[in-house]
């Protein structure tokens, strides 16, 4: 049995709402609520949701950006949510991240090559400044960019070619996972897939692991060896990612699906319209939280919550629908 590269346990991410004139504390944002999975090297898990779910905030817990409220991580076998800040450091080696957003992500006053080498530095990667110039440039053309936009600044750039700098970036430290914090989202439809493409393509070449975070499917279809579905904090369907798409197991799912569009127009697909709003995640439903919107919600649905558990041979379910 291959043992996985990172394991998530239990994980629980509160944020206190302030208020009043001295701001105190006056509640807790249920962002994360005991979520659950692991990858496996090499692998690529596609975490989607709709906005304000906690899909980014998973992804940042994992790699201590932001401190998790309880809950483990372990990463290869090692606790990161136990590690002191010097071994944090040695270990942000081994786990980086791509930001959503590449007009905010970087330094505009810094130029492209001391971006993309900050972290040589930091790690103390490169002996000589040949030495460090020369890995810069290689990173720049791994990831499809030329040697000249080393002293060029960010603004220089189009919304790709940023995010294609975000990457090499992340590359720099050789690590082993990615956190791929929704980084198509901001680019236009044509840009996506290439952006993707590169990511498949240094995925076998480097034999990196992504925690792939977006909220539509269609973008996490084709590069995900599985996905997992989250609503409201919690993880409500894991799936291999053609079975998935194939036969969904959770009615949040199915609604998701339904709102992926189809180039064919010959292809009929029923829609499952939701009704409502999210609940606010200050004071989430008893039961499921996703009771108050499911159009084949129960009596038990509202009191009891569905256990994330197995419900055919490497899926995961957490609906009283599939008791059955």
């Amino acid at each position: 049995m291959i043992m996985p590269l990172l394991e998530v346990k239990e994980l629980v991410k509160h944020f206190p709402v302030r208020g009043g004139l001295l701001s105190r504390k006056r509640d807790w944002v249920h962002a994360v609520n005991g979520v659950s999975f692991s990858i496996a090297p090499g692998e690529t898990l596609g975490l989607v949701g709709e906005s304000g779910c906690g899909k980014s905030t998973t992804g940042r817990c994992v790699l201590r950006l932001i401190e998790p409220t309880s809950g483990e991580v372990r990463f290869e076998g090692r606790s990161v949510t136990a590690m002191g800040r010097a071994e944090l450091r040695a270990a942000a080696r081994d786990m980086q991240i791509i930001f959503q957003d590449p007009y905010a992500s970087l330094n505009p006053r810094m130029t492209v090559g001391a971006i993309v080498g900050e972290a040589l530095v930091i790690h103390r990667l490169s002996k000589t400044p040949a030495e460090h110039e020369a890995r810069v440039v290689e990173l720049l053309r791994v990831v499809g960019l030329h040697a000249d936009h080393a002293r060029r600044y960010p603004h220089e750039f189009s919304g790709g070619q940023r995010q294609r700098i975000g990457i090499a970036r992340a590359l720099a430290v050789s690590p082993r996972l990615i956190v791929c914090d929704e980084p198509v989202s901001a680019l236009d439809v044509s840009i996506q897939a290439q952006v993707i493409n590169l990511l498949e393509d240094l995925q076998e070449q480097f034999g990196l692991a992504y925690l792939f975070v977006a909220h539509d499917l269609s973008v996490v279809e084709h590069i995900s060896d599985r996905i997992a579905v989250m609503y409201l904090g919690r993880i409500v369907e894991v799936a291999p990612a053609r079975e998935l798409y194939a036969s969904p197991r959770h009615p949040y799912t199915e609604a998701l699906l339904s709102a992926v569009p189809i180039p064919d127009p010959s292809v009929k697909r029923k829609r499952v319209v939701l009704q409502g709003d999210v609940p606010n995640p200050i004071s989430p439903p008893a039961g499921c939280h996703f009771h108050t919107r499911c159009p084949r919600a129960m009596a038990r649905c509202g009191v009891e919550a569905p256990l994330l558990r197995e419900v055919s041979r490497g899926r995961m379910a957490a609906c009283h629908l599939n008791d059955g």
